[in-house]
């Protein structure tokens, strides 16, 4: 069968990122073109294994790949194999189709860049390894994936690292991310002491023989290490500083791919949620906070990119807050994580676009006025903007509308606080985004006289205009035509339909009104008023939002300072305590008796007669006493 093949998904990246870099400078000239096609390569195999599964009965869509035996030890046996199923294949289908489109914008925005042969090993590397992730059949393997998307991103964000700003940056998101991790990793110790097994299958089918503290335990480490890997509070701040790395890095990490691991994992340990209320409470709770937060951080920034991120922060708190909802909210989570990988990361893409064209500048104060001389990345950005407000009938409008309807659904103050905070979340989008958009295309020109604005070449616009084309129709298709919760089924099984707490057509009709709404005061504000090229003060909500909410200095008076205290309290307590009564004391001792012995010995022979002369009176007095 094909799906034998499934190998190769994660083998042909991971080959281009070894030639790549063992090769070293003697692939220059033809490393990137390597590295584009195998890419490419992935996504045709994975096209195949997905055409192939069309074809087989919904019930017969999954299949495991046994590749070989891997932890043999004692009782424990994890055997490494893939997991091809629906689900996994989602994330196959969108991580090598854009991935492969951000290789070949790559080849314009990086083709002066002496680094880019090592760029674009890195970037197979990111593919090979967030196909594992998502690939994997047990958590273990999971986090062989996970761990490299992590050292990925490490390393492209920080690829720049002659700069100390980037190469900082770079160390924040990994610190970040291993925080994370130890959620990760302990949810998969209580796993092996309960369970026995770490492998997927095992685990689900043993869930309902476990205590709901002890799931509830796994379900909330796991979600911190899903808010770790997918910005999410309280483990958000990274993100913004992340963006100092190539913008392609953006566009494929921190928009389509990595930061979607954390919902990845939430829903593929839906049998552990599902079964634990209270973690899987925690999932809504985390997704409201964050998709508010990015969403207010994401009105006070003039840095093009940083804005965006804010934008990916929140939006991925569409997608958790989903994802907590349970049986009624996977599939939308899935749905707008399809979506928003197109519609973000042809923004992203844009945004390079626009920096290629600007000078490398970001400030979208220094902006204004670009439609007209930048026309196809406009139009192309201009089509993001339209799917992530969610207007009729692009992207959004079938993605994140359906994770709003979910969110009124259920009983108590629940859905009324939910639902309202993702109706009201959207209002905010519509007007940080717009905001954006009309600072950067629109309104007079602010820029200075040495920048001379022009479209990007065919290798950068080419991609922007495909991920474009799905910014506007994906929705629509995998809403009506293919929809993606049928295709789901099989792993997220059947969901009867709910009714929310209002009639539908009112949701619908609320938050296409706040959405206008925001997209309104925004034109007003800054798509027909003046903007001034320095920001003024603001209000103390504005100055807050400038700063990350104050994210940083959160965590430096949580995290930080009781962490420095701590580790020279151990300090002190290995050198004066450990230390001090042990090797410590023992040397002291050595050295004050030796120094008392040194004294003694001064070259005088007077003085080694006395000694001498004292010694024999002591043997005499000795043997007088004894007699």
């Amino acid at each position: 069968m094909i799906t034998e093949l499934a190998w190769l998904l994660v083998a042909l990246p991971l080959l281009g990122a070894v030639l790549l870099l063992v090769g070293g400078r003697l692939t220059d000239s033809f490393g990137p073109l390597l590295a584009t096609a195998l890419s490419w390569g992935s996504f045709l195999v994975g096209a195949a294994i997905f055409v192939s599964m069309l074809a087989s009965d919904a019930g017969e869509r999954a299949s495991r790949v046994e590749l070989y035996d891997w932890v043999p030890a004692g009782s424990i046996d994890v055997t490494a194999g893939l997991l091809v199923d629906p689900l996994s294949m989602a994330f196959v289908l969108l991580v090598t189709f854009v991935g492969s489109l951000i290789h070949v914008y790559s080849l314009g925005y990086m083709e002066h860049d002496p680094d880019k042969r090592r760029f674009f090993a890195y970037l197979n590397l990111f593919v090979a390894s967030m196909l594992l992730l998502v690939l994997a059949d047990s958590y273990l393997l999971l986090f062989v994936g996970w761990e490299g998307v992590g050292l990925a991103s490490w390393l492209l964000i920080g690829f720049w690292n002659h700069n100390p700003a980037y190469a900082t940056a770079a160390n924040k998101a990994f610190v970040a991310n291993r925080i994370g991790d130890v959620g990760l990793i302990l949810a998969m110790s209580i796993m092996f002491a309960t369970f026995g097994t770490v492998d997927y299958a095992a685990v689900d089918g043993a869930v309902g023989a476990a205590g709901e503290g002890t799931l509830t335990a796994i379900g909330l480490l796991l979600l911190l290490g899903a808010c770790g890997k997918s910005a999410q509070f309280p483990l958000q701040s990274w993100l913004g500083d992340a963006m100092a790395g190539p913008t392609p890095v953006s566009a494929l990490i921190h928009a389509a791919t990595m930061v979607t691991a954390g919902v990845y994992l939430v829903v593929r340990s839906h049998h552990i949620f599902d079964a634990a209320p209270n973690a899987q409470l925690a999932v809504v709770v985390v997704g409201a906070i964050t998709l508010v937060y990015g969403a207010i951080v994401g009105c006070a920034k003039d840095d093009m990119k940083k804005a965006l991120a804010a934008s990916t922060m929140s939006q991925i708190g569409y997608m958790m807050l989903a994802a907590g909802l349970g049986p009624v909210g996977y599939a939308f989570a899935i749905f707008h994580l399809v979506t928003h990988g197109f519609f973000k990361a042809g923004m992203f893409l844009g945004a390079g676009s626009v920096m290629h064209g600007m000078d490398d500048q970001v400030d979208m104060r220094r902006f204004g006025g670009l439609s007209r001389l930048m026309k196809i990345t406009w139009v192309t950005f201009g089509l993001g903007w339209l799917a992530i407000l969610g207007v009729p009938p692009f992207a959004g409008f079938w993605s994140k509308d359906k994770i709003i309807e979910a969110a009124f659904v259920g009983e108590g103050w629940r859905p009324w606080v939910f639902g309202l905070t993702a109706l009201v979340g959207a209002g905010i989008t519509a007007f940080y985004m717009s905001r954006l958009f009309f600072m950067t295309f629109h309104g007079k020109r602010r820029w200075t006289d040495d920048v001379h604005p022009h479209e990007s070449p065919l290798t950068m616009t080419i991609p922007m205009m495909v991920l474009a084309v799905g910014s506007a129709f994906l929705g629509l298709v995998l809403a009506t035509v293919a929809p993606i919760s049928t295709w789901l089924e099989p792993v997220l099984g059947h969901v009867e339909h709910h009714e929310p707490v209002l009639p539908v057509p009112v949701i619908m009709a609320g938050t296409l009104l706040v959405v206008a709404v925001g997209a309104v005061w925004a034109w007003l504000v800054y798509g027909r008023g003046e903007v001034p090229q320095v920001a003024p003060e603001g209000s103390a909500l504005t100055r807050a939002a400038r700063r990350d909410l104050y994210q940083d200095e959160a965590n430096e008076v949580l995290l930080q300072w009781p962490g420095i205290g701590l580790t020279r309290g151990l300090v002190s307590v290995d050198a004066d305590g450990v230390d001090g009564a042990g090797v410590g004391g023992l040397s002291r001792s050595v050295q004050r008796s030796s120094a008392w012995l040194r004294r003694s010995q001064n070259g005088y022979a007077r003085s080694y007669a006395l000694t001498m002369l004292s010694g024999v009176v002591v043997f005499l007095a000795a043997m007088w006493v004894m007699n």
